[in-house]
């Protein structure tokens, strides 16, 4: 096994040039070869903390660690695959929604021909500039983004009177809204939880109206959106992006990703995109091979699957591996081969 200077040294060869070359055919190759199409895309944000003075390593938003330095990646998931379908590493000082129109460009191109049906985002992503690119791009379908309650947004929900109960505490309504920088009005789709039926509802206090009781009553959500669905289907649909926040806890916490970082900043990208590779190849693997009905984190996989101890003993010219398996679970480990036998994996064409 090389050592961390052999790494190092190999990392601190690639440029940002030379990322776009190894890894967008890397991206097209593997999603080339996935039978699925129409996409559910959520982009979102994290933070990587650094304590050194690494290319990029700067002071922003850091609620976990005030005044530290850190990296701002943004990294685009596939809902209905659970894989990553870009990464790209910021500085720590770049806002969410930097060049989003070149990530997400490069997004459709790593997916080889794949169409995005619906894209989601957090209120980092509210801004013209984003929606006029979904609205135009043809290879995005629609689009839900959750809406900053700005002045005029809060003004929009007070005002608003015509709300359809739909749960117990939860009432939805929807209205048009043009903001003074925008060049037409928007769907908006909004929603209410009463507090003290939903205590631990999500969404923000109208902070224009504290003083007014009835609004303190209740916890508003709001999402700018181009779909034709019912209010509450576009919330059911914008929920299941929290998903998206547990596969950045997984890639931190199983996969190290935020402690792969080396001085020079295309390096430490070209690291990143290799842990992305290999959680891809892993979700591969446990849709594919394991096929369970629970998504079994990779510290659960290491010990069951790979950590295996084993040893090899001479049977005649043959040689054989004996692993330490207990007999209830051989039957289970030998299904595993049998499914590989099966999984055809295509050439990987150089390019």
């Amino acid at each position: 096994m090389a050592g961390c200077k052999s790494f190092q040294r190999f990392f601190n060869k690639h440029t940002s040039a030379f990322n776009h070359d190894i890894f967008t055919p890397f991206y097209q190759w593997f999603f080339g070869n996935l039978q699925y199409d129409n996409y559910t895309l959520d982009v979102d944000s994290s933070i990587f903390t650094r304590y050194d003075r690494q290319q990029g390593s700067k002071k922003g938003y850091n609620p976990q660690k005030p005044r530290r330095n850190s990296h701002h990646p943004l990294i685009a998931f596939i809902e209905e695959t659970r894989m990553v379908a870009n990464f790209w590493l910021q500085s720590g000082n770049a806002y969410t929604s930097n060049n989003f129109q070149g990530f997400l460009a490069d997004t459709i191109e790593k997916l080889n021909g794949k169409k995005i049906g619906l894209f989601r985002g957090d209120s980092g992503f509210y801004g013209k500039e984003v929606f006029d690119y979904l609205e135009e791009n043809e290879g995005v379908g629609s689009y839900i983004i959750a809406a900053r309650q700005y002045i005029p947004i809060q003004q929009k929900i007070a005002g608003h009177t015509f709300w359809i109960k739909v749960s117990k505490g939860i009432e939805v309504g929807e209205t048009t809204y043009q903001s003074p920088l925008w060049d037409k009005q928007r769907r908006l789709v909004m929603v209410r939880q009463l507090i003290t039926e939903r205590p631990n509802a999500t969404g923000k206090s109208l902070k224009l109206f504290e003083e007014e009781g009835i609004y303190n009553n209740y916890r508003y959500s709001c999402f700018v959106t181009d779909l034709a669905l019912p209010p509450l289907q576009v919330w059911n649909l914008y929920k299941q992006r929290a998903n998206c926040e547990n596969r950045i806890k997984e890639l931190k916490y199983d996969f190290g990703a935020d402690n792969f970082n080396l001085k020079n900043f295309d390096a430490t990208e070209a690291a990143l995109n290799w842990v992305m590779m290999a959680y891809n190849f892993i979700s591969l693997f446990r849709q594919v091979v394991l096929n369970t009905r629970v998504e079994q984190r990779m510290k659960t996989l290491r010990y069951k699957v790979f950590a295996i101890g084993g040893y090899i003993v001479k049977n005649g010219n043959q040689r054989m591996l004996k692993l330490s398996l207990a007999m209830k679970r051989r039957e289970w480990f030998t299904g595993l081969w049998n499914c590989n036998k099966t999984f055809e994996i295509p050439q990987i064409i150089n390019t």
